[in-house]
């Protein structure tokens, strides 16, 4: 004979919520927009080296 499992009522809990602060992205990562910019100016320099590069280095 098999022992019957006695099945627990579960009692939801009550949580306390807490109020929730704003955060005001444009402030705190006001960082990314500048490094954004600079990868930007960064990769564009890089592809027009490699395009010069491209266009001198066969002449050679």
């Amino acid at each position: 004979m098999t022992k019957r499992r006695r099945s627990r009522r579960v009692t939801p809990t009550t949580r306390r919520t807490e109020p929730v602060n704003e955060v005001d992205f444009a402030s705190e990562y006001h960082y990314v927009m500048t490094d954004l910019k600079r990868f930007g100016l960064l990769a564009l320099a890089m592809l027009g080296l490699l395009i010069v590069l491209a266009l001198t280095l066969p002449a050679l």
